[in-house]
């Protein structure tokens, strides 16, 4: 494993990995001219701005000539909080959507034949309002959801919220935070206050210990994935727990091979080593903790025999991991989805939680928890700015008479204290007719939800369905009414990190063909339902949210542009921003970090005889969800042009499979025929496929039935299914739709 990790520090910054770290120089100029040809840098519009893939919230240059993005630089290192001068494929080169020939720069009606026709602004929304509006008055406001867009403004996400309760009377409004990070937000807001990362990104360079799980950060969040291998090569020691031997294992001091679906099981077992061996921080738990006696009891159960007999981690790991970690000053805690995406995943995420907090790594430097959020906005417009069934903005719960009655006051309306439908409930609900319309923006939920055969089904038989999105994507094509909206390289607002650090988004380019930014075509659609929305820029919009959200009271455009960015908490406009939370207390009716014990728990659905095999899901470097973007980019598509199923070499030797074979995985909700590639990165029970091609669509294997029970959140990535070889005259999986684009 050392020799292993050595190689790979020696090529921390290699492009195939998926970071470029240009060096600002005089060169820099010339570089961008050559990108363009024999265009003028004195005539091109430029913007520095934050990244519109991931939520690592990189900051850089696009340059344009009103026509197309020519080129993506890295500003100055003191501009970019999280990435300095490092960027990623994705951020660098992907950029051909915006122009893409499919793009969508006209609103679609379907006609009297089925069939859609471009159509006026005008008489859009005018269907729009009166499709919606039908629904309302037959059926009550509840009778309606929005889902709104994690890759859109704070400011347009505030509004999609706002929209949902005021013009629509509905509390059903949710997004994709549902789908992958609701069960850490649920699980932290349990026990420390806030469902968010406590530290700042430069503590994954000041951590003396880094324990990462789940999370495949090289080609998920390429940049935080260098910042980690630089802290490596300086002596920090990296642990990693995944049922892949990803990429990022070769950096780490130990990485164990863990059965999916069992992750409070092996963290329960180093917490009970840690406490049983005397190696906790006693002061901490003693002064800022409560229910420290619950966890030292309810993780007795998970002795090393155990542990190894359920989650195949021999306990020699489990032990020289809870060593390191008791051993160093500071560590940080950091997963995504393969934490998450379970029927459990809060609980697996207080087990983490626990597990901070009885080691004292929070609320110092280098120390603390750190979800890797997913989506450019995730944090903020999908759980900051409150397009949430239960919350407004900034967490404020809807059942709090109080905080109900402010909003109420604010938005001139009445608003049920009932909690509305999560994104997968509200299909279900669908079922029983209790949902009967929907008004989805930038989102594909015929490809993202889970078990998307029923997807397809409910937005096949909705009564009316409004699509908002810059293509028209799988879930555009069951719609009555298609809305052309912008890029966010086509309008101005803020995006939130994953570290809770608010910037600036500029627009470098006037929108393509007659689309508009989402806050635009909201507030003309509320207007015609009979609201009164007068804003004038998204900077106005942001000193509304000021106004109600305590949490960003001081976060205004003026500030974000000066400061180069804000974390939040931000109560006022002399306050400057958080860098890391509960350096004092915990947000807590108690000011302290109330644990609570875990125990077990496993996988809703399991192998058997008929389905023997676990399939987990995940990313890629050179993809990016759904594909909305990455697939329209030729360069990029030539890295990974279609799906694939990695299988461990004693499984395809028993299929009688190659690399390249079509192999046909079956689970009790549908199949996909896609190449094999045979590979130990995987073990010998498990699978792994991509989320990123509609063509397969992996979600098709999915349940979504078996929902976390405090977050609602999907389990993606445990599912049961059988293998066998295609055979002669296969062919791969192709889904029955017009394109192959769409985003979760």
């Amino acid at each position: 494993m050392q020799q292993a990790k050595q190689q790979a520090l020696e090529n921390v910054e290699h492009v195939a990995e998926g970071v470029a770290a240009d060096t600002l120089s005089e060169g820099k100029l010339f570089e961008i001219a050559q990108s363009i040809g024999d265009k003028r840098l004195e005539e091109l519009n430029v913007a520095d701005t934050t990244c519109g893939y991931c939520a690592v919230g990189c900051r850089f240059d696009l340059y344009s000539d009103g026509e197309e993005i020519l080129a993506a630089r890295p500003t100055e290192a003191e501009d970019a909080p999280v990435n300095g001068i490092s960027t990623c494929v994705k951020g660098k080169f992907g950029y051909d959507f915006v122009n893409s020939d499919d793009r969508l720069t006209s609103p679609l009606v379907r006609d009297e034949h089925g069939q859609f026709r471009e159509a006026t602004w005008d008489e859009a929304l005018a269907r729009v309002a009166e499709g919606l509006g039908d629904i309302k008055e037959e059926h009550g406001g509840e009778a309606l959801s929005l889902i709104a867009s994690s890759k859109a403004t704070n400011e347009e996400n505030y509004l999609m919220g706002k929209f949902a309760r005021q013009v629509l009377g509905t509390n059903s409004v949710d997004n994709c935070n549902r789908l992958c990070h609701s069960s850490t937000v649920a699980g932290l807001a349990k026990t420390y206050g806030y469902g968010a990362a406590s530290i700042k990104t430069d503590d994954l360079e000041l951590a003396d210990c880094i324990l990462l799980t789940g999370s495949n950060t090289t080609e998920a969040h390429p940049v935080l994935a260098t910042r980690i291998k630089q802290n490596v090569r300086d002596g920090a020691d990296l642990l990693v727990f995944d049922p892949r031997e990803i990429q990022i294992a070769e950096y780490a001091d130990q990485y164990s091979q863990v059965k999916p679906g069992y992750d409070a099981v092996w963290i329960n077992g180093i917490t009970r080593y840690i406490i049983n061996n005397d190696l906790y921080d006693e002061e901490f738990v003693a002064e800022r903790t409560t229910g420290f006696e619950d966890v030292r009891e309810a993780v007795q159960e998970f002795t090393p025999e155990r542990v190894e007999e359920v989650t195949g981690v021999p306990h020699e790991e489990i032990a020289s991991a809870a060593e390191t970690i008791a051993a160093a000053d500071s560590t940080v805690f950091g997963w995504t989805l393969g934490l998450t995406e379970h029927s459990h995943g809060t609980e697996n995420v207080m087990a983490m939680a626990n597990l901070a907090a009885v080691t004292g790594n929070l609320g110092k430097p280098g120390a603390g928890v750190s979800p890797f959020r997913g989506q450019n906005n995730v944090q903020g417009g999908g759980g900051d700015m409150g397009p949430l069934p239960d919350n407004f903005p900034g967490y404020q719960d809807i059942a709090d008479d109080e905080i109900r009655a402010k909003f109420e006051d604010a938005w001139d309306c009445d608003i049920s204290e009932e909690y509305g439908y999560y994104t997968t409930q509200m299909f279900l609900a669908a079922d029983d007719d209790d949902i009967r319309g929907m008004y989805i923006i930038g989102e594909n939920a015929a490809l993202s939800e889970p078990g998307v055969n029923h997807a397809e089904d409910v937005l096949e038989d909705l009564e009316f369905l409004v699509v908002q999105d810059l293509f028209v994507n799988e879930t555009a094509q069951y719609a009555d009414v298609v809305l052309p909206a912008c890029s966010f390289v086509e309008k101005t607002g803020t995006f939130t990190n994953t570290d809770r650090t608010v910037q600036m988004v500029k627009q470098v380019m006037e929108p393509k063909g007659d689309s508009r930014p989402d806050w635009e075509i909201l507030q003309d659609l509320a207007n015609r339902m009979g609201r009164d929305w007068d804003y004038d820029d998204t900077a106005e919009i942001m000193r509304e949210v000021n106004s109600l959200t305590p949490l960003y009271g001081g976060v205004t455009h003026e500030r974000v542009e000066a400061n180069g960015g804000l974390q939040w908490p931000c109560w006022d406009e002399d306050h400057p921003g958080t860098e890391r939370l509960y350096t004092e207390e915990f947000n807590t009716e108690n000011g302290k970090a109330n644990l609570q014990g875990i125990g077990y728990s496993e996988p809703a659905e399991t192998p058997d005889d008929e389905y023997p095999y676990t399939l987990t899901t995940g990313r890629v470097l050179y993809q990016y969800h759904t594909g909305t973007m990455t697939h329209r980019e030729e360069g990029i598509m030539k890295y990974t042009p279609s799906d694939f199923v990695e299988i461990h070499p004693e499984t395809a030797e028993s299929l009688g499979v190659e690399s390249g074979d079509l192999v046909t995985l079956e689970s009790r909700r549908g199949e996909i025929v896609v190449p094999a590639q045979v590979t130990d990165r995987v073990g010998p029970d498990n699978v792994f496929v991509p989320i990123h091609f509609a063509e397969s669509a992996v979600n098709r294997l999915t349940d979504e039935e078996h929902l976390d029970p405090a977050a609602a959140t999907p389990e993606f990535k445990v599912s049961a299914v059988s293998l066998r070889a295609a055979g002669p005259g296969a062919e791969p999986t192709v889904t029955p739709a017009e394109t192959t684009m769409g985003d979760d």
